[in-house]
């Protein structure tokens, strides 16, 4: 099926943008913005919509990484697919950054998707993935690394990241493409039309909200 649509990742130190226009597709990457996402994001779209020859009004829908991720970094590329959004009156496609790790997958394979979320912890979900689609085995969690060693060996996964990761006993995880991810990911979710308003994936509290809870 051919579409057109624009899809931006900022949620990591790096920046990535994919437009499409029926066969022809435009990418930018830039793998470390120092967190100037905000600085940079709307020349990057701008380039890769001039790119594809590709005007908003034309694209069927709008796809922003939700996370896990850095906070503010999340917030930018919603707010800027939001606004897109609101100008055409097209939909938004949330694409979570485990499922572009996973749509990066083989047939018959079986991922951990893993980020880390510091002081020895991380973000972590499953996936099968067969023919060409992917069926959650593990619900977004936030994992110790003894926790996801021990889910590595019990289900016989693969890691696998968006970034450079190596969890305590030296396992290193296989580093996925981001852009790859962010295209298959959306696309294939577009095909089975889950399009939805992009909310923020917030798998853990934040220390501040934490702090109070326990007070």
């Amino acid at each position: 099926m051919l579409m057109n649509y624009l899809a931006i990742d900022t949620c990591g130190k790096y920046l990535a943008a994919i437009a499409r226009k029926g066969e022809k597709r435009a990418r930018r990457f830039l793998p470390d913005c120092a967190m100037r996402h905000s600085v940079l994001l709307m020349d990057e779209i701008d380039g890769v919509l001039k790119e594809a020859d590709l005007s908003p009004a034309e694209c069927d829908f709008f796809a922003a990484a939700v996370g896990p991720g850095s906070f503010t970094g999340i917030r930018i590329g919603i707010s800027a697919v939001k606004g897109l959004c609101l100008a055409t009156g097209k939909p938004a496609l949330p694409v979570t950054a485990f499922e572009e790790a996973a749509y990066n997958g083989v047939d018959g394979e079986r991922a951990l998707c893993l980020f880390d979320a510091l002081h020895g912890h991380y973000y972590a979900a499953a996936y099968a993935f067969s023919e060409g689609m992917r069926t959650e085995i593990l619900p977004p969690s936030y994992l110790s690394g003894e926790e996801a060693l021990a889910f590595l060996r019990k289900k016989g996964c693969r890691a696998v990241s968006l970034e450079p990761l190596t969890l305590p006993d030296g396992t290193k995880a296989e580093v996925r493409d981001p852009l790859s991810g962010l295209e298959n990911a959306a696309e294939r979710k577009a095909e089975r039309g889950l399009f939805a308003s992009p909310e923020a994936l917030y798998i853990r509290k934040s220390q501040a909200e934490e702090g109070l809870k326990n007070r």
